[in-house]
């Protein structure tokens, strides 16, 4: 069944979304690299977002939490089409391609949609829907990180139940450092988290 461009399957697994996604992905990159040799870098680069990497973000935050195969055929179309545009061998390791065009790997534009999703609905309270699932945490005894805005996190007995919004929005805002989430404007909050999931995925390359 297919729901507003996510296609959904009886176990809620997202893998046949996350293969067609890729699929829709790889074709476009296929057409970029006909045209490559005739495209300069930064337009190259402007197609590619806005063809593929708009793909890969629509409604990704259905995807955390989703098996590491699932996520690894997103991040495979993301490396091919990385590689396209900076014309680079098939076989060229993707990490320091995506730090030279400063992309975020598919599972922190995951975190990305979360986070700033947390972020609005902190600040703003809309929409109605999803703001009543996040609610400030109470905390009983005063310690040094009682001070910064966290949200309760719901406790599942099954990782099925731990993929819905009420959970996964609260680890991933509660992931993050004090400096972020004071953020006093919602551009300032999208620098310093790009930068914190930018550091967190290459910090081991």
């Amino acid at each position: 069944m297919k729901v507003l461009g996510v296609v959904l399957d009886r176990r809620l697994s997202f893998d046949r979304h996350a293969t067609s996604v890729a699929r829709a992905c790889n074709y476009h990159v296929q057409a970029i690299r006909h045209i490559r040799h005739l495209l300069m870098t930064k337009l190259a680069l402007t197609l590619a977002c806005s063809l593929i990497l708009s793909r890969l973000d629509y409604c990704n935050a259905v995807l955390h939490g989703a098996p590491a195969s699932s996520i690894q055929k997103l991040q495979r179309a993301q490396n091919t089409a990385m590689r396209v545009v900076l014309q680079s061998a098939r076989r060229s390791p993707s990490q320091p391609l995506l730090q030279q065009l400063h992309w975020l790997p598919v599972r922190q534009r995951i975190n990305y949609k979360l986070a700033v999703r947390t972020y609005k609905i902190h600040h703003t309270s809309t929409p109605i829907y999803l703001s009543r699932h996040i609610q400030p945490l109470i905390v009983t005894r005063r310690l040094r990180s009682s001070a910064m805005p966290r949200v309760c996190k719901l406790t599942t007995r099954t990782n099925f139940a731990g993929h819905a919004f009420r959970c996964s929005a609260p680890a991933v805002w509660n992931s993050l450092t004090a400096d972020i989430v004071d953020s006093c404007s919602l551009t300032t909050f999208k620098r310093k988290l790009k930068t914190f999931l930018f550091r967190h995925a290459f910090s081991s390359s």
